[in-house]
């Protein structure tokens, strides 16, 4: 009887603590999808979002389930991919794929592994970059992705182009064209196999196989006209045409093409770089063809060069000067030809490219004296010769990644197993103790959650209920003025009037001296009724109504200002309706204005910023100026910070202007528009 008694304590007391087992994890889980929730919000900054994912992480691995952990720390890697913070990506890659194979996710395998290749092609590890290429292609081919499969294809046949293994390239390009094949004919698709067939085009002409190169080219064409706005892929798979037929000394067939493409010069000149690209060619090409004055060429190779250069292009640049070299030298014109050849000698050197090296070691050594000419010869037969070995060394290095790869997973599965069961044999070593101290702690970390969802809470309602109240005062404040400006008008001013009126009756006094001093009174009453007019003019014109949000972007300059160390002037036209703009408009303002302070700090090493608000017609402009160290407008134009503040003008109609100039500053325009 005792023991069936003990039996059902212990069975009730279990019981009791598996309860409290599932509704401490289900607190874990509900607070893992708030947090979540928030840093999937769009509205918020980049910065905060990022925030609020790391604290559903820490929820997660209280939770010790390894599925939402995994799905939290992706959801991270997502954002910083946004951030382009690339270092913090791959560490958190890393820990993702070995929870991810601990799990056995294939698909979330495919996707870090996917990210980790493009990860080490952004460092130029192109080996560790196919390595993840190849693990992913296979993944996805046990998933049955084919787009993503074929995309996995084409970055390792573009790994292999640059490292001039021409061979394996087009092994793996024409994987991705068979997968690409084999879908719908999208945009997309087509786009892709384009240039799938231009890079198989390309490294046949590499390996000198020029007529597989002019089918491959033509067999992009056919995919790119199928595309509506196709002029740039015409443009490109034309011009590679043309210098095929440009090697083979068909003249007459490269020239064609050429003067096709001419009879589109507006649209040629929309794409600088490639227009003096072309032009550099074609120029080359009719001197080749001996069918051309040699004043035309000259004057079509020094509008090609002006062209690179004005735009600071290096690849036209090293391509225009090659050409102009070999021009001059053909004319006997030794000078010009190795002014030319120096030029593409030094870009060449700076961007490491070897084929303009080489042509311009060839070129400088035909144009020098004959012991610098030797000079040349040599430098030019050393870096050729490893090339070659290098080309050799790359051949075999692929398909040993792929073979090595292979080993490498068996062995992991081998240790990940090994691995499993010194877990678990671990886990059942301190279940006890961790019961024991979930059971000690629990009601302490429950008050603690409930105490950071309010203050989350409070903290999303504060900026909008600080606009709210602020809109309150300044409608009150309004109110209380026009009161003011009725009572005036209507009380003291009618009854000055009358006194007025009155004196003037007694103005009918002939006697000079009374009519002087009623005169007097007369006018300076006159005076008083004007100075309160205007007094009542002045109250009713709303010129202070929402200025309180003028006052919110003061403080917050100020404070960033302070933190960040940076002096600063701000100016705001008083005559702006701010009580017309809405409160969310407002809310994007505050927080580009925000991250522009921040992102000024972190980049430009400022000293001082210019902040101002006019207004023309129905459109109010913001204006951030630094003195910062500028940067490439269009190399940054990708960066996930520009895209967040295009997005917020977006949302509410408006336009972002940014004009850059290095060691001068930035200036940020974003013009909000205030349709009655």
């Amino acid at each position: 009887m005792y023991l069936k008694h003990l039996i059902f304590i212990v069975t009730l007391s279990f019981s009791g603590f598996l309860t409290a087992q599932n509704n401490r994890q289900q607190n874990y889980l509900d607070s893992v999808a708030y947090y979540r929730a928030l840093a999937e919000t769009k509205s918020f900054e980049l910065d905060q979002r990022v925030s609020y994912i790391k604290k559903a992480i820490v929820f997660s691995e209280k939770s010790k389930i390894d599925s939402t952990i995994l799905k939290t720390k992706r959801q991270l890697a997502t954002l910083y991919l946004r951030q382009f913070a690339v270092d913090s990506l791959y560490d958190l890659n890393l820990e993702n794929l070995k929870l991810a194979k601990k799990l056995k996710d294939t698909l979330a395998i495919a996707y870090i592994n996917n990210v980790l290749g493009w990860y080490h092609s952004e460092k130029y590890q192109n080996d560790s970059s196919y390595t993840y290429y190849y693990n992913a292609s296979k993944d996805f081919e046990s998933l049955q992705m084919v787009k993503d499969q074929a995309s996995a294809f084409n970055s390792m046949a573009t790994i292999q182009f640059e490292e001039r293994d021409y061979v394996g390239c087009e092994s793996n390009a024409f994987k991705a064209i068979r997968l690409y094949q084999s879908l719908p004919k999208t945009v997309d698709i087509l786009d892709r196999l384009w240039g799938l067939f231009n890079l198989v085009a390309i490294a046949s002409d590499e390996l000198k196989l020029y007529d597989n190169a002019i089918e491959y080219h033509y067999k992009a064409l056919s995919y790119s006209n199928r595309i509506a706005d196709n002029f740039l892929y015409t443009l490109y798979s034309n011009s590679n045409i043309a210098l095929i037929y440009k090697e083979q000394k068909q003249f007459d067939k490269a020239l064609k093409i050429y003067q096709e493409l001419f009879e589109k010069e507006s649209l040629l000149k929309q794409e600088p770089a490639n227009y003096a690209l072309i032009l550099g060619d074609y120029a080359l090409l009719q001197h080749k063809s001996g069918n051309f004055e040699s004043k035309d060429i000259k004057k079509m190779l020094l509008e090609a060069y002006h062209v690179s250069d004005s735009i600071e292009d290096d690849s036209s640049i090293m391509s225009v000067s090659l050409n102009a070299s070999e021009f001059y030298l053909d004319l006997k014109q030794p000078d010009s030809a190795l002014i030319f050849a120096n030029i593409a000698y030094q870009k060449g050197e700076t961007s490491q490219t070897n084929d303009v090296i080489l042509n311009a070691l060839f070129l400088k050594s035909k144009i020098e004296s004959p012991q610098k000419s030797v000079s040349y010869l040599n430098d030019y037969i050393h870096l050729n010769d490893s090339l070659v070995n290098k080309e050799r060394a790359i051949r075999n290095k692929f398909a040993r990644i792929d073979f090595e790869t292979e080993q490498i997973e068996i062995e992991n599965e081998r240790i990940s197993r090994e691995r499993l069961w010194l877990i678990i044999f671990s886990a059942s070593m301190v279940f006890t103790i961790i019961l024991l101290y979930i059971i000690s702690t629990q009601r302490a970390k429950n008050k603690e959650l409930r105490l950071l969802q309010q203050q989350q809470e409070a903290n999303e309602e504060i900026y909008n209920l600080m606009l709210s109240q602020q809109d309150k005062v300044d409608e009150a404040r309004s109110q209380e003025k026009k009161r003011i400006s009725q009572d005036l008008h209507d009380g003291i001013l009618g009854r000055l009037f009358g006194t007025r009126l009155s004196l003037d009756s007694l103005n009918l006094s002939t006697t000079d001296e009374a009519m002087k001093t009623r005169e007097t009174y007369i006018n300076e009453l006159q005076i008083i009724e004007q100075d309160i007019r205007e007094v009542s003019h002045e109250l009713n014109a709303d010129f202070i109504t929402n200025s309180g949000f003028p006052d919110i972007i003061e403080s917050l300059i100020e404070t960033q200002a302070k933190i960040y160390n940076l002096s600063f002037n701000f100016s705001s036209n008083s005559d702006i309706p701010w009580e017309d703009i809405p409160n969310k408009t407002k809310i994007h303002i505050y927080r580009m204005l925000q991250e522009s302070l921040q992102n000024i700090f972190k980049h430009a090493q400022a000293s001082h910023v210019d902040i101002s608000f006019t207004q023309e017609k129905n459109v109010i402009c913001l204006q951030i100026s630094d003195n910062g160290t500028g940067f490439e407008v269009q190399k940054s134009r990708k960066g996930i910070g520009l895209k967040n503040m295009q997005a917020r003008v977006s949302e509410f109609g408006g336009q972002l202007k940014i004009e850059s100039e290095k060691e001068i500053g930035t200036t940020i325009v974003i013009k909000i528009p205030n349709q009655p």
